[in-house]
């Protein structure tokens, strides 16, 4: 899939006086869902139902599109585009075919109906279409999804706030953020043995719209389970540009359900300072994410930065009733990336945090190889440890904040830390080519007070047998204050092939000084004698 199917649009703003004309009044193909409660009902009925798939045979000239000629299909403003769901903010229906064969039914609780699918709400680019488009309804489709506009960086400019469309997937932006990273409603199977289930997006309601809040409701089926996910969404302002998402999934299970994953969110990582350098790019890194993080229910904080895998991999961080976890763009200089066209320095970070206990289980981390930027090969979500059953409702509340890139949007650690992970790379060491030297630079987080001296810190470094840890070093950083660097050599033995290397900044007295830092060396990765 072209990640950027999902971009298209994001960079220009529509003028707030260009939208001003109401809905069609046009029958509803579908029946509207008013209410949170409607929503968990139609879902809680199709769980208790044989699964049975939507047609996804689309009507011309839908059937045949490409990347190209579907970006050629623009909503009509007042008819498909610009739809006032009131106290500012505004609807596009997008339309289906390519990549989005589903079909999307799309409700509003309040003001006009939405329209049903049909090509009068389109514009056809000629270039793409130069026979035209017939005029035609058809009500017995859907859309592939609904896109929310909101002033969210100027009063007098309407910018896209949140894009839902593609199996359950969705994104939304920070202020001035671009899209990056996607969150979905519901994730089965992922990173398994067998191949990943992908549930879709049956119904999106518009159930409320308040100042400053819109309420979402979707249905979302797979041949496991059905779902409901209800979502209350706050844009950023200035002064506190993260939009949050209040989330419940209640989540009907056709069958008992091992592998679910819980607020999952999905991202790309292709390379940064981690090295090793085996990507051939003109960019100094490239990612949308470089590090998750997780503040687990030990009252810990881990600090994993991403790998671009020469295999896939897995990884699971075991919990109990965790506080957050999430994916963070941790650079937000230019120069980082010197890409002005992708600008990966502005893409946001998406942190969950678990409203209510969670019980155990598990974050989950996914990992794949890629040798592009256009496939997303990251993925996180909670684990439950203990199936779930059917016959009942498994409810997950969470709150999404959609941040900013950088450091400061990273929420503070509780307990608080003097010191964060601001910079990490890895290579060969020159000195000894069978060793690999990793560097951590610490500095204090944004507005934090001066960092510790480094002669009261210890720098404990955990590996397993067969990985040993050698030349460890803590100090100043010359020409960064207050940045102090760790530094160390893991030479692995021969016959060892992964090694999870753990390091630990911590006080004199015993207390963290920083978050956990982790690693997963892996020799067809990282390299090694």
């Amino acid at each position: 899939m072209r990640r950027r199917v999902f971009v298209q649009g994001s960079a220009a703003g529509l003028v707030l006086a260009a939208t001003a004309a109401g809905l069609p009044r046009r029958a509803v193909a579908n029946t509207p869902l008013l209410s949170s409660e409607a929503v968990i009902a139609a879902a809680r009925t199709r769980a208790g139902a044989p699964y049975a798939p939507a047609p996804r045979e689309l009507p011309p000239p839908f059937d045949e599109l490409t990347y190209d000629s579907h970006r050629a299909i623009r909503p009509v403003d007042g008819r498909s585009a610009g739809l006032p769901l009131g106290h500012g903010f505004r609807a596009d229906l997008l339309p289906p075919g390519w990549l989005f064969p589903d079909p999307v039914h799309v409700s509003f609780a309040q003001g006009d109906p939405a329209p049903p699918l049909g090509t009068a709400l389109f514009d056809f680019d000629p270039r793409y279409f130069p026979d035209g488009v017939p005029d035609r309804d058809h009500p017995e489709a859907g859309f592939s999804g609904l896109r929310v506009r909101y002033p969210l960086n100027a009063e007098d400019r309407l910018d896209e706030l949140i894009v839902l469309q593609g199996a359950s997937y969705f994104r939304a932006l920070a202020r001035d953020a671009v899209y990056g990273l996607s969150a979905r409603g519901l994730a089965l199977g992922t990173g398994g043995p067998e191949p990943e289930e992908f549930p879709v997006t049956r119904h999106i309601a518009v159930l409320k719209t308040e100042a400053r809040a819109l309420t979402l409701g979707c249905v979302i089926d797979s041949p496991r389970a059905a779902a409901a996910l209800i979502a209350t969404i706050t844009p950023g302002r200035a002064g506190a540009p993260e939009t949050v998402m209040d989330c419940a999934l209640h989540l009907f299970p056709r069958e008992p359900i091992a592998d679910a994953g819980i607020a999952p969110l999905t991202s790309m990582f292709q390379h940064s300072d981690m090295g090793p350098a085996v990507i051939d790019d003109f960019r100094p890194a490239v990612h949308d994410n470089d590090v998750l993080v997780i503040d687990n229910g030990a009252g810990e904080r881990l600090w994993r930065p991403l790998a671009n895998p020469a295999a896939l991999q897995m990884s699971g961080f075991a919990d109990t009733a965790p506080r957050r976890f999430g994916l963070v763009q941790t650079p937000d200089a230019f120069d980082r990336f010197r890409d002005g066209e992708a600008a990966y320095h502005r893409r946001p970070s998406a942190m969950v945090e678990p409203l209510g206990d969670w019980g155990a289980g598990a974050v989950m981390l996914l990992e794949i190889p890629t040798r592009d930027e256009f496939a997303d090969n990251i993925g996180a979500f909670w684990r439950p440890a203990a199936p779930l059953e059917p016959g009942q409702e498994h409810r997950f509340a969470y709150r999404l904040r959609w941040q900013p890139a950088g450091l400061a949007a990273v929420p503070p650690a509780d307990p608080a830390l003097p010191l964060i992970p601001v910079r990490q790379a890895a290579g060969v060491e020159p000195s000894a080519r069978e060793a690999r030297r990793f560097v951590i630079d610490y500095a204090p987080p944004p507005g934090a007070g001066p960092a510790p001296d480094p002669d009261s810190l210890e720098l404990l470094i955990t590996a397993p047998e067969g990985a040993d840890i050698s030349g460890q070093t803590l100090h100043p950083l010359a020409g960064a204050a207050p940045t102090l660097r760790a530094s160390f050599l893991l030479t692995p033995d021969d016959d060892l092939s992964v090694a999870e290397i753990r390091v630990d900044l911590r006080h004199d007295g015993g207390g963290a000084a920083a978050p956990v830092w982790l690693w997963r060396w892996s020799r067809a990765h990282d390299g090694g004698r």
